[in-house]
């Protein structure tokens, strides 16, 4: 990979942009002080097309640093390698089965991999679920337009929020309990790391614009439940057919039962982001995560 011409691709037009602009950051800088021969490509909605990035650039392997639509979906996997250029993280398929989370609850629940009950939003249907709930879009990460609903008051706000990103909305069962994040590299499960925030899920904001959530590395829960997690995300990271890494989050109630709510092909890089938390915890800083990355495209 030294010799390649590698290419750090963020930006793009997705909801989740700017997020993706410091995970380039991050996995740009991280990869100059490798030593490695690299460019940060921001893709901008209103520039260059991406192909016309790409050709101009001349690019060998890129690191894909893109969030949310388009990145993180299939389509530049599959841009990518009709172009012949290796990519990081998952393919077109499992890219596209991930993103959509109605897609990976079919999948899930036909490898018996428990995950909340859910149903998706049909105006002339009635919500068969029982309060609390979340509501979602379908197809959007970083928590971008998700609520949870305590009751029927806040259902209206909570489906016209998550309309806003167009496309399927989802509606689940809320597991009440702990919420926990496990990272998986390569073939392994790095470990568990439990969010507590003060607005008791991890949305948008908890994530990127507050400074008082809490990360547990490991979970505080017993041992055994955390390697059961462990094996439980590798579980669902294989069963959508994943490859490299991902970040796959989870709920658990008190009484140790586990839902996966979904995996992330494209977990976050930046500072608060939780892969590179728990993937230090492991024992592989920053760079090295970037670079193992890196050497595992195709």
């Amino acid at each position: 990979m030294k010799t390649k011409r590698i290419a750090v691709l963020m930006g793009g037009p997705s909801s989740e942009r700017d997020v993706s602009l410091k995970t380039g950051e991050g996995v740009f800088n991280a990869l100059v002080g490798l030593g490695y021969t690299v460019q940060a490509i921001d893709w901008s909605p209103e520039g260059t097309s991406l192909p016309a990035l790409l050709e101009a650039a001349n690019v060998e392997v890129v690191w894909n640093a893109l969030h949310g639509t388009y990145g993180e979906d299939g389509a530049v996997q599959g841009l990518l390698q009709c172009m012949g250029i290796a990519c990081t993280g998952s393919g077109v398929l499992a890219s596209a089965l991930a993103m959509d989370k109605v897609a990976s609850k079919r999948v899930f629940e036909s490898h018996g991999i428990a995950t909340p009950t859910w149903q998706i939003y049909d105006p002339k249907e009635a919500i068969r679920i029982p309060f609390p709930i979340v509501i979602k879009p379908a197809n959007e990460g970083s928590s971008v337009g998700v609520s949870v609903v305590r009751n029927a008051d806040q259902v209206e706000p909570a489906l016209a929020l998550a309309m806003q990103q167009g496309g399927t909305v989802l509606i689940e069962e809320y597991i009440e309990g702990h919420e926990v994040f496990v990272g998986v590299l390569g073939e392994d499960a790095l470990g568990t790391i439990e969010v507590r925030t003060s607005k008791g899920f991890y949305d948008y904001e908890a994530k990127y614009l507050r400074d008082d959530t809490e990360y547990l590395i490991p979970a505080e829960l017993p041992e055994a439940l955390c390697e059961e997690l462990s094996a439980l995300a590798l579980g669902a990271h294989h069963a959508l057919g994943c490859a490299s890494y991902s970040r796959v989050d989870i709920r658990v109630r008190e009484n140790g039962e586990a839902f996966v709510l979904e995996v992330n092909t494209l977990p976050g890089m930046t500072g608060q982001s939780l892969m590179p938390k728990v993937a230090k915890y492991a024992g592989v800083d920053y760079p090295a995560l970037c670079e193992q990355i890196l050497l595992a495209a195709g």
